[in-house]
């Protein structure tokens, strides 16, 4: 299995020089540039033509791709023009943010679809499998924005259970109990809205995997033979529902964290996606690219974990 993960690996590099060339293609195609926004009747045209030959932005676009690619190989995304600060810097402090709101989804996610994936298909047609149904139709239609803006106005504003931007308080000391806690409780809210989204999927796989393995004849066997029914449920029905859900584990984790960018905008969550709007409001080209391939190489790296994950559950699948 080794040996295959490192030909993956191997075959990653060029998926990735190509993603490198589409996002700085698109970065550059996108109108005006980072200093466009500087330009006013009084500002002395020499000054702005001055700041983009400093940035290199009238080198022609070939050398500007390779400049920046071979600074990026060195962790060197250049200096965001807007906050003045290396990207390297600006993306580290929002991706501890995003990092940790994708895993209190990923936990809430799985915590809310599988039991009722399981159950619904093992009481399928039932007032309970009707329900879930009905859950599954509403979450999956409902837009991401309306769901995240109701959860704002419900529990941020109405009921004020809460808080509604930003993802610490201020005034607490870092390290502090009172500084986690209260990192955890603004995470919550975003988290909650984001993982009642992303349990369409999951509770459809396991259920239609459960339905359909009731039908099996190792199920009818083990039954046949007088073994329990929750003993057929969980170590034979169960465990093979879950190979659907388990071989899209990695996309999750990677799509949680590329998917935020409404989630974080909406909540004010200062993560890697609100910073993703604001840099292209701004025409950040540094920052843009820099997210955008962060973006793509997390994806690339949830296909490798799927396929990992999948030879672990199903002992029966060898990648090598």
């Amino acid at each position: 299995m080794w040996k295959t993960i490192f030909r993956r690996v191997l075959l990653m590099l060029p998926q990735i020089l190509i993603l490198s060339i589409l996002v700085f293609a698109v970065a550059r195609l996108m109108p005006g540039d980072p200093f466009t926004g500087l330009i006013t009747p009084e500002t002395d045209p020499s000054t702005i033509e001055a700041l983009r030959e400093r940035a290199g932005l009238n080198e022609p676009i070939i050398v500007q791709y390779f400049n920046w690619l071979k600074n990026a190989f060195q962790g060197d995304f250049g200096m965001s023009y807007t906050y003045k600060v290396p990207v390297s810097t600006l993306i580290g402090g929002r991706a501890v943010n995003t990092i940790f709101l994708s895993l209190l989804t990923l936990i809430f996610t799985y915590l809310i679809a599988l039991p009722l994936g399981i159950l619904s298909g093992r009481y399928n047609n039932s007032s309970f499998d009707k329900g879930v149904v009905l859950y599954n139709f509403i979450s999956y239609a409902i837009p991401t924005f309306v769901l995240a803006l109701l959860m704002v106005w419900l529990f941020g504003y109405e009921l004020q259970w809460f808080p509604t931007n930003g993802s610490v308080s201020t005034g607490l000391s870092a390290g502090t109990p009172a500084y986690y806690w209260d990192r955890f409780y603004h995470m919550l809210l975003p988290a909650i809205t984001f993982a009642l989204l992303g349990t369409t999927g999951i509770i459809q796989y396991l259920r239609s995997e459960v339905i359909d393995a009731k039908q099996q004849d190792y199920v009818k066997t083990a039954r046949s033979k007088g073994v329990p029914e929750n003993v057929v449920y969980n170590r034979h029905i169960f465990r093979n529902s879950l190979l659907p859900v388990a071989s899209t584990f990695g996309y999750e984790i990677t799509g949680l964290i590329g998917g935020s960018v409404f989630i974080e905008q909406i909540f004010a969550y200062p993560g890697m996606g609100q910073l993703f709007i604001q840099s292209i409001n701004s025409r950040d080209y540094s920052v843009i690219t820099a997210l955008v391939l962060i973006f793509g190489i997390s994806t690339i790296l949830g296909t490798l974990l799927s396929d990992i994950i999948m030879t672990i559950v199903d002992p029966r699948i060898r990648i090598d």
